[in-house]
């Protein structure tokens, strides 16, 4: 039950502007949705200084929220048996970047939709032309800790481009965003987006353009709007075109989110990691959770599966997490979520 909102339903933008305005957010998408209905808010301006406002198909970066579509994706196959979860990748294909890249050869795909590869986040900046063909080295044991790693998700996405014989932009689009009717995500840059697409913001709030990937990655370049995300949010925590043997792996911790050098006694009670989301067990029961940082653009999403809730803003700036826990509690209602901690940690 979203906690007090009915009642006050016309004070909500006024009480997100104001949650803008303090953080130095110029626009916000933000969706909540209970039993399926959504409520949705389009806040602010495209670009700061400018009068063109946000609405509700204005498309973001979406950054890491990506992750999980990628997730969701190698789910479907795992269905179809195209591929297992406790397979080494490399039996399936060779991924030039780590050859001779010591115990790459035990690297699965349970371990990079759980981060636990001992793969680094990355290894250059992906967004620079040399990133593709950089070597690339493991910086822990697999399966020893937590470790985020964008890279560990393009291993897998390449895996899985390999075995399907599609580009990632193509698995994407008929796994999920034809399905589930989003027709304003992408994980490639498209023409049609130039007409209403958000400028990033940096911390001063200085507006810098919007990247025009042109080459689909799952753990970064996804392009979308609150309204599209919220639709996979529902297939997602409901488990929508996965064998319930299968939904279940998005509820089940895969490993406790131990990072490196934490020993298991410090270990949060609280975090956990499933395949392909993270989990935090909060005051309002189970919770499914993942950030999206592109720098210049930062979102947020957390379901509750349990009460049929769910969440998702989108912010075109650097200081849109400064709003998470207000936001949260706006819509969650009062209690403790702790993802937002465990990451500050």
């Amino acid at each position: 039950m979203l906690f007090g909102l009915q009642s006050r339903a016309q004070s909500v933008p006024t009480d997100l502007t104001a949650l803008m305005q303090q953080a130095g957010v110029p626009g916000m998408q933000l969706v909540y949705s209970h039993n399926g209905k959504p409520q949705a808010y389009a806040l602010g301006q495209r670009t700061a200084g400018q009068p063109a406002p946000v609405d509700a198909t204005t498309v973001f970066e979406a950054a890491s929220l990506g992750k999980a579509v990628l997730a969701y994706v190698t789910l479907r196959l795992l269905d179809r048996g195209v591929l297992t979860l406790d397979k080494p990748l490399l039996t399936y294909a060779p991924y030039p970047r780590l050859q001779g890249a010591a115990n790459a050869d035990k690297i699965t795909a349970r371990m990079v939709l759980g981060h636990t590869t001992g793969l680094p986040n990355w290894a250059a900046n992906p967004t620079k032309p040399e990133w593709p063909t950089t070597p690339l080295r493991l910086k822990y044991a697999p399966d020893s800790c937590w470790n985020y790693s964008g890279e560990g998700y393009v291993f897998l996405q390449k895996t899985l481009e390999h075995l399907t014989g599609k580009n990632f932009e193509t698995l994407a689009r008929d796994e999920v965003f034809k399905p589930l009717g989003m027709q304003n995500s992408s994980f490639v840059w498209q023409e049609k987006f130039a007409a209403n697409a958000a400028s990033g913001h940096d911390g001063k709030s200085q507006p810098v353009a919007i990247n025009h990937f042109p080459a689909a990655y799952g753990a970064f370049s996804l392009f979308s709007t609150a309204a599209d995300y919220s639709r996979f949010l529902q297939a997602m925590m409901t488990g929508r075109g996965l064998k319930l043997a299968t939904a279940q792996l998005l509820l089940t911790p895969a490993n406790e989110a131990r990072r490196f050098g934490q020993p298991a006694t410090a270990t949060d009670p609280f975090i956990a990691w499933a395949c392909g989301v993270g989990l935090a067990t909060t005051s309002r029961g189970l919770a499914q959770w993942q950030w999206g940082d592109n720098g210049n653009f930062k979102g947020f999403y957390m379901t509750l599966p349990g009460t049929k809730e769910s969440l998702v803003f989108l912010t075109n700036s650097s200081n849109g997490p400064k709003m998470a826990d207000a936001l949260l509690r706006l819509f969650l209602g009062p209690g403790e979520y702790r993802a937002t901690q465990w990451l500050a940690e």
